[in-house]
């Protein structure tokens, strides 16, 4: 089973899609960019096949999550799912040139959430 951490500070949000995953995918949440980069950077061999990472965390914010895994070997085979509600195209773009998989803006239809993590994933 695939391993999915999701990083968003709404409490809601983690809620909805630990909910939408946890039947297909072994799920854990976190609550900000510091606590997911601790994860990611002492996960050693068991990082997770992808991260569900929002933009606007208050701290470690996920561009610099991003730009921390930047040029890490560790992490050049991670997925990473941008879901945030911030859509200009510079924030599209710098998420990208950064080392994400995709992008999705919220509000989001959680059946293209899902058919983007298997896209992804398989």
């Amino acid at each position: 089973m695939h391993s999915v951490l999701i990083a968003d500070d709404d409490e809601e949000m983690r809620e909805l899609l630990t909910f939408k995953l946890q039947n297909g995918y072994d799920v854990t949440a976190v609550s900000d960019g510091a606590e997911c980069w601790n994860r990611l950077d002492t996960a050693a061999d068991d990082l997770p096949d992808l991260v569900v990472l929002d933009v606007m965390m208050p701290g470690l914010n996920g561009y610099r999550v991003l730009d921390r895994m930047d040029g890490d070997d560790r992490f050049d085979d991670l997925e990473v799912i941008m879901l945030t509600s911030r859509g200009k195209e510079d924030d599209i773009v710098r998420a990208l040139e950064a080392g994400a998989t995709d992008y999705m803006t919220k509000p989001f239809s959680a059946n293209e959430l899902l058919a983007r993590i298997k896209r992804v994933l398989e």
